[in-house]
């Protein structure tokens, strides 16, 4: 008897170091574990946790990020997909993090969501799901528009849209393409983001801008136009009023994490200063919390700079 039960500790412990320390109820019961020496291990004091229905954990200590990702798909069970925020994350999109877990699951698959794990049933399973440590991930796309669907703050919506285009993480036309194979309900807030953002803004923040600078009666600018001395290059600011020769650039670390990123906009800002060019920087607070003040500088630099003689530059408009 306790050499069989010797040879079930081997097998459910290799079980165990395949799935970071964490088992499912039918996975000990199928390698011979008896209910008994199931319920000594789960009872309060023993050498197992559960951590979700059916999912135990084989320590009493806090579960890491992937061993959170890991007992959410065993949850799930067969041919689940991590979606939404925690995907979007693993793929390297700079967002807020998230203690909630998305999974999707088979439309015919009888699974509520529990604890930290929200269970999607869908009829749509991506068919490019990517694999990583031993689990099943949505694409950046799918992500993206399960991360935001039934989501009515506009905000957040643009900010994710935004973080994971922005970062080259998937394509507007990806999005879009996701959102059109999905289900309407819960998907008008990203339908609108797509909009903005095929309009011309490349971050929240910027649609923001926009609606500040429509909502003020400033002169109509061009937005994220290209700008050239001759045939040389110059910036791409967010806003550019030609006659004043006056830039808006809306600048904020959450869009410019690395110092890279920074240095670039500071580079890109001498290069305009050197050319006669008036470069207002406006931060995401400020746009949000002193839209009035923002308008009043903007009207003064467009003002005076429309006293001076146009500059020699030459501005080419960026189709989507």
């Amino acid at each position: 008897m306790l050499a069989a039960m010797n040879k079930i500790d081997k097998v459910v412990d290799h079980v165990l170091r395949d799935q970071c320390d964490l088992i499912t109820r039918s996975q000990a019961l199928a390698e011979g574990m008896p209910e008994s020496s199931l319920r000594a291990r789960l009872r309060p004091g023993g050498r197992w946790t559960i951590v979700l229905p059916g999912v135990y954990f084989a320590h009493n200590g806090s579960l890491t990020v992937g061993q959170r990702e890991m007992a959410a798909v065993l949850y799930g069970g067969r041919d689940s997909v991590i979606t939404g925020q925690s995907a979007l994350a693993r793929r390297g999109v700079r967002i807020s993090p998230t203690q909630v877990i998305d999974v999707l699951v088979p439309h015919d698959r009888r699974r509520q969501s529990a604890g930290f794990v929200v269970i999607h049933r869908t009829k749509r399973l991506p068919e490019q799901a990517w694999h990583s440590n031993g689990l099943r991930w949505a694409p950046t796309a799918r992500a993206v528009a399960d991360a935001v669907r039934g989501e009515t703050d506009m905000r957040r919506v643009r900010a994710l849209v935004a973080a994971a285009v922005q970062q080259g993480k998937c394509t507007i036309e990806q999005v879009r393409a996701e959102v059109l194979a999905g289900p309407t309900r819960g998907s008008a807030a990203l339908r609108t983001a797509l909009q903005e953002v095929a309009g011309g803004a490349d971050s929240g923040v910027e649609v923001e801008f926009h609606q500040l600078v429509e909502g003020s009666g400033l002169p109509q600018p061009l937005y994220n136009a290209s700008l050239y001395i001759g045939q040389e290059f110059l910036a791409r600011p967010d806003a550019w009023w030609p006659r004043a020769g006056v830039a808006a650039e809306v600048d904020s670390r959450e869009w410019h994490l690395s110092p890279s990123g920074w240095q670039r906009t500071m580079a890109r800002h001498a290069k305009m200063s050197a050319h006669g060019i008036v470069v207002l920087h406006l931060t995401p607070q400020r746009i949000r919390t002193e839209p009035a003040v923002v308008a009043s500088e903007l009207r003064a630099a467009i003002q005076i700079g429309e006293q001076r003689p146009p500059l020699a530059i030459r501005a080419v408009t960026n189709p989507r």
